[in-house]
């Protein structure tokens, strides 16, 4: 050991105590210097924030996989591997010197504490666990102790879900990473990840997103513990025991604090602990150890020879086991580069490029290729001993081709992140290579293009990382979910996408929110959560663009479950349900409007409400006004009482339902009746504005509200007959304007005015012939044209006898009888009216060519028999199956033989003088 030329400190102490930062203060007051680094993430942190100080071209930069020398650099940040220690620095530091102790780097701590001096000052950083071998190889040194900062206390085990804000989760493998990042992506938007085998480039934008605070935790391995500054609160150990490449085994309490000493910065405390349900927990000892900063101390560093022989391969590996000739060494154990030089001296085309102690020194040299792949000693020997068939004969260089070739196949960002990560593993072999001076041809040029390659894949793996382990949105909203709403900019875009901060959360239908369907079933919560704060604002003011909203902009139709309900500007605002009365419905906002507050709430329901009744009241206002009939106190009570009974069935109702108050109804009371807009029908009676498409749609929604049902479909507002539409039931029909005849339905209002014209053509005569165009013109079909004149009290003639038969099988008060005043009073409305001229003018006009010769008119017989007399609802019973189905082998009852009466006879009219009647509704 050469003699101590310059001052000599070891600074020693806990985690968290400024070692490092004195080292790099004492460094730059300086001329010179230089201090190695346990790890290349830590080299080039120090780097970047001494080129902050001194500037780009004075500061170096030199780790196995990069190198970075400007010609006049005079401070230098390396790893310990790589510390040009043949030159002469004013001032050297080694940080971290208790890993002299790790099995695998340690016999490079040793030395680097035994051999690196400065000219003017040299400082050995480490654990106060390194003061009695330092005091024993080192005694001229002065001992510094440096005591911690802030306090370290245990927070016991806390499950994952439960895991403070600025937490970093230490684990002991890739898949322990990967699980517990994934879980926090879920939990708590996402975490950055660090490993030591990423790119700085790699860990830097990892960290940036912790430390920026756009994830609030950390998940990492051991690489944390060696002197990352990283703005840690808490760690959380997942496990306390780790593979240390021979045997798994239990931390030991110097690694254990030396991770947990992470936490806190500065004067802030900080906390460990481990994560509940993994089956690790720390000892009391242990703890006490931990926050005491109380370790055992360190007898013993590990040590080979700095300097063997290269005479041949044997008196090299002797040099390399060569045990230490002084107390407080150990020696090495075999670490992968004399495993790997032992098997290269085994293989015979090695040995036979090696002639000479240069060729032995330059194997060495190959050897010693760190295995950045992890492929284990024998996979990584092959690999060596490729490269050895280059470097150890010939131009003794790695040829341009090989290298490009090599570099171009890992040039691919595809993959996930794994697949990244061995590529990136991979160029670091390469990268490593290129700052051999004499292993290539143009080392300067390769190392540019692997760093770019490096970088390139590193950028992919962060990117490939921040998707697999972020949720930004979640984070976003996390991180900001609490503060000020005002602060977040919110953003409703055309095709209402809703951005927060610039992140899509889900859509706003009118006024619900409707959660990203992307989003996972543990986000929707948080989502929802999170558009009640940022929409509150935007919501209110949609409220007052509602108030004040014409009407033309609201609307009536049936919602996605078929509910009438009120639209406003295709937004979905409350649906119809029941109200006092019919023509009084009520009106439910829907669950997000009703979420609402206050004035919001209101301001939409009274705009709603007062909408819906100025509606009725167009729409609905003959049957509004049948109400209005009602209060007159100088209208006789039976007009009054039916007119009640026909507002409460929507205006249109079955004369059977209301042949009691017809019956009970004066003749001369009947003239105030229709005054009113009441049309006494044969079939039905209704008002005459009832069988607007406005009263159908309105009416088919209030009983669809009275009834807690769907809304029905209408048919199309021209239609007067329908042959293949459905109702449910007659009532819907009726409801509709509409009649069953058969299996068709035709408007009630025509379906009246054939019988109209039925009763007409009959007269006083019982049998009657009828031209039916005007029913064919509507487009009713035979079968449902007798089933109209069944209805109405008629058969066809053919038909008598039997028709005869059962009427006398009735009993005496249902005797069918006619109602003296039907053919009079079933009048259509006057717009129905029209429409039926034009239905039937267009049906009938005579093509304006050639004249063609008019087609006799064919008349159809029929028989009046009259409608059944409705019995009072007391005196009606249900009919037995008896009564309703007679058995097969009854026979019919005999009826006395009667002819019917002839005709009076009549000169029979022309067929030019039938079809004019017929296109006038005239009867001869």
């Amino acid at each position: 050991m050469p003699p101590v030329r310059s001052a000599l400190t070891a600074i020693l102490g806990p985690t968290n105590t400024g070692k490092t930062h004195l080292a790099v203060e004492r460094m730059c007051a300086h001329s010179s210097g230089m201090i190695g680094f346990p790890l290349r993430l830590l080299a080039r942190e120090i780097y970047d924030r001494l080129v902050a100080i001194k500037g780009a071209q004075n500061v170096a930069l030199i780790t196995g996989e990069e190198r970075i020398e400007p010609p006049q650099a005079r401070w230098y940040c390396c790893t310990v591997e790589s510390m040009p220690i043949h030159r002469e620095f004013a001032f050297v530091a080694i940080d971290e010197a208790q890993l002299g102790a790790d099995p695998e780097r340690g016999h490079i701590f040793t030395d680097r504490i035994l051999h690196a001096r400065g000219r003017e000052e040299t400082m050995i950083l480490g654990s106060e666990s390194l003061r009695p071998i330092i005091r024993s190889l080192l005694p001229d040194a002065e001992i510094i102790s440096r005591p911690r900062f802030s306090t370290l206390s245990y927070a016991g085990a806390k499950k994952l879900s439960r895991l403070p804000k600025r937490s970093a989760i230490v684990a002991f493998s890739i898949e322990q990473v990967y699980a517990v990042a994934e879980t926090l992506r879920r939990m708590r938007g996402g975490a950055a990840v660090v490993m030591g085998a990423l790119s700085p480039r790699t860990r830097n934008a990892q960290v940036a997103m912790f430390q920026s605070g756009e994830v609030d935790y950390l998940v990492a391995t051991d690489a944390i513990g060696m002197g990352l500054n990283l703005d840690v609160a808490h760690v959380a150990f997942v496990s306390l025991s780790k593979f240390d490449g021979s045997r798994r085994r239990r931390l030991t309490v110097a690694e254990m604090a030396q991770i947990a000493g992470r936490a806190g910065r500065h004067q802030r405390d900080g906390s460990f602990g481990t994560l509940a349900g993994e089956g690790s927990e720390f000892t009391p000892e242990e703890v006490l150890a931990i926050e005491g900063h109380s370790f055992p101390r360190l007898d013993w560093l590990y040590w080979r020879e700095a300097k063997p022989r290269f005479n041949d391969i044997a008196t090299l590996i002797a040099d390399l086991e060569k045990k230490p000739g002084r107390p407080g060494l150990l020696p090495a154990p075999k670490v992968i580069d004399l495993l790997v030089l032992k098997r290269l001296s085994e293989m015979p085309d090695v040995k036979s490029l090696i002639r000479h102690p240069v060729d032995v020194a330059r194997l060495w040299e190959v050897a010693c290729l760190p295995d950045f792949r992890q492929m284990g000693e024998e996979h990584h020997s092959r690999f060596v001993a490729s490269l050895w068939q280059y470097l150890g004969q010939g131009e003794r260089v790695i040829p341009h081709g090989i290298y490009a070739n090599e570099l171009a196949r890992l040039d691919n960002i595809q993959g996930d992140v794994d697949t990244l990560s061995a590529r990136i593993a991979a160029v670091r072999t390469w990268t490593y290579i290129a700052h051999r001076n004499d292993w290539l041809a143009n080392p300067p040029a390769m190392a540019e293009r692997a760093r770019a390659l490096e970088e390139k894949l590193s950028d992919a793996l962060h990117d490939a990382l921040r998707q697999r382990f972020v949720d930004k949105r979640t984070s976003m909203l996390l991180r900001k979910g609490a503060g000020d709403v005002g602060l977040l900019p919110v953003e409703i875009q055309q095709d209402n996408r809703v951005l927060v901060d610039g992140e899509d959360i889900g859509t706003l239908q009118g006024f619900a929110f409707r959660v990203d369907p992307a989003a996972k079933a543990g986000d929707r919560k948080l989502l929802l959560a999170a558009a009640e704060r940022h929409l509150a604002a935007h919501l209110r003011q949609k409220a007052k663009d509602v108030s004040m909203a014409d009407d033309s902009e609201f609307s009536l139709a049936a919602d996605g479950e078929g509910k009438p309900s009120i639209f406003w500007k295709d937004d979905l605002l409350g649906t119809l349900t029941k109200g006092r009365t019919l023509l009084q419905p009520a009106f439910t906002p829907m669950k997000a409007v009703a979420g609402l507050e206050g004035d919001a709430l209101r301001e939409i329901v009274t705009r709603a409400e007062s909408w819906i009744e100025s509606q009725l009241a167009k729409a609905m206002g003959g049957i509004v006004g049948l109400l209005d009939l009602a209060q007159q106190a100088d209208v006789d009570g039976n007009v009054r009482a039916l007119a009640v009974r026909l507002a409460d069935e929507g205006g249109i109702a079955g004369r059977h339902y209301l042949a009691d108050a017809i019956a009970a109804l004066p003749k001369e009371a009947r003239g105030a009746a229709r005054k009113g807009g009441i049309v006494f029908g044969a079939l039905d009676i209704y008002h005459h504005a009832a069988l607007k498409p406005a009263a159908a749609k309105w009416r088919a929604a209030l009983f669809a509200a009275r009834d807690s049902r769907a809304m029905p479909v209408l048919p199309p507002e021209s239609a007067v007959h329908l042959k293949t539409w459905n109702f449910a039931n007659p009532s819907e029909a009726r409801n509709a304007g509409y009649r069953r005849i058969g299996d068709e339905y035709v408007r009630i209002d025509l379906a009246e005015r054939v019988i109209k014209k039925a009763h007409e053509a009959r007269g006083q005569n019982n049998v009657f012939g009828m031209d039916m165009a005007f029913a064919t013109s509507l487009g009713i079909s035979e079968a449902g044209l007798k089933a109209l004149m069944r209805d109405a009290g008629f058969r066809p003639a053919e038909a008598v006898v039997a028709a005869e038969a059962a009427i006398d099988a009735v009993p005496a008060d249902e005797t069918p009888v006619i109602e003296e005043n039907t053919p009079a009073e079933a009048t259509p409305a006057p717009e129905a009216e029209a429409a039926v001229e034009a239905t039937v003018a267009d049906a009938a006009a005579p093509e304006q060519t050639a004249p063609k010769e008019i087609a006799p008119v064919v008349l159809t017989h029929w028989r009046w028999v009259g409608l059944p007399k409705p019995r009072p609802p007391e005196q009606r019973r249900p009919q037995t199956s008896a009564e309703r189905k007679p058995h097969a082998s009854a026979k019919p009852k005999a009826k006395p033989d009667r002819a019917p009466p002839a005709p009076k006879p009549s000169a029979p009219p022309s067929a030019l003088a039938l079809q004019l009647a017929a296109l006038k509704g005239l009867k001869l």
